[in-house]
């Protein structure tokens, strides 16, 4: 017997958290499932913290950088949870709506126990939303996998990347060190 999984609309996840039916989870939205979040250990949170206070020094003013919170991608029914968002600065319009791909300038996530997550389904997830650059830092190797050139069907450039340094697309003139992200 085959079995038809129900799919979820933002709308429909919205719904159930302003209803707290999802209160106390860690859950997000990923192609209309609503997925578990692995819980953040100790070397998660202290590295995209530490990762996190870094670029908000590099970028200043020039962009809005978002730890841990929900972007909405219409495109695909999903509203994840990025490790960290650098995003436009739209101050109080973030009232009435999360980031949408539009007001993405790239995307971080560290990985460890959701590494196969993280670089296979939110991969093409944000592929297929248009966002322009998606980094993994993957935990387990300590290594950072840069994902570019977004397409519906996934991105088309995958590297582990080796140099010190890289400079993200939409800020090309900002060197970040891969160490500091690294720890």
């Amino acid at each position: 017997m085959a079995f038809t999984m129900a799919k979820w609309t933002i709308a429909d996840y919205h719904q159930m958290i302003a209803v707290g039916l999802l209160q106390d989870r860690r859950v997000e939205l990923l192609a209309g499932n609503i997925v578990e979040m692995a819980p953040e250990g100790e070397p998660h949170a202290y590295y995209s913290d530490e990762a996190a206070e870094y670029l908000i020094y590099l970028l200043g003013e020039r962009a809005k950088v978002r730890q841990g919170k929900p972007i909405t991608l219409w495109q695909n029914q999903s509203e994840p949870q990025p490790g960290i968002a650098i995003v436009q600065r739209l101050g109080a319009d973030y009232l009435d709506h999360h980031p949408y791909p539009e007001n993405i300038f790239w995307l971080i996530e560290y990985s460890d126990s959701s590494l196969s997550k993280d670089l296979e389904t939110k991969a093409k997830i944000y592929a297929a939303a248009g966002i322009l650059e998606y980094w993994v830092i993957n935990l387990r190797a300590m290594q950072l996998i840069v994902f570019r050139t977004p397409t519906p069907a996934g991105y088309l450039s995958q590297q582990v990347w080796t140099p010190a340094q890289i400079c993200p697309l939409a800020f090309p003139d900002i060197t970040i060190s891969v160490n500091r992200l690294l720890g």
